[in-house]
């Protein structure tokens, strides 16, 4: 496997980062060097699984993982509460939208309440929430 990914995965996370943001009311990470790794992670994955697997976590199997579809760029957690790990999609100061997060949820305990800059955009599984909690939880690690 090669170290860098191919040029072609690189230009699909990237034009896929640019839509998505555009789409879901949020923006690309103003910390230098930030999206570029996701980016780079996110193709690394397409190349290695065929999938943009979030490359911010560690998966014992990644190909297990991907049947899920749990950590599949734009992750539940996106799709859900428009929060991202990654900080690969954030607010302009380049925060983790937080709003959205249940109690108790790590990303609320790191930052605190980060307000969506954007409420009519994104969130396209927002009713899944207390679906997907209960899968996480029923689902062995």
């Amino acid at each position: 496997m090669p170290e860098q990914p191919s040029e072609e995965s690189i230009q699909k996370m990237r034009a896929f980062v640019d839509r998505y943001n555009a789409k879901f009311g949020t923006f690309v990470s103003p910390v230098e060097g930030v999206t570029e790794q996701v980016i780079l992670g996110l193709a690394k994955n397409v190349d290695e699984i065929g999938r943009p697997l979030c490359p911010c976590r560690f998966y014992p199997d990644k190909n297990e993982e991907i049947k899920h579809r749990t950590w599949i760029c734009a992750c539940d957690d996106m799709q859900i509460y428009k929060y991202c790990h990654c900080l690969l999609f954030v607010n302009q100061e380049g925060l983790p939208i937080t709003e959205y997060l249940p109690e108790g949820h790590e990303g609320r305990e790191i930052y605190g309440l980060v307000e969506d800059p954007i409420p009519e955009k994104g969130r396209p599984l927002k009713n899944k929430g207390p679906e997907r909690e209960q899968e996480r939880i029923d689902r062995p690690s």
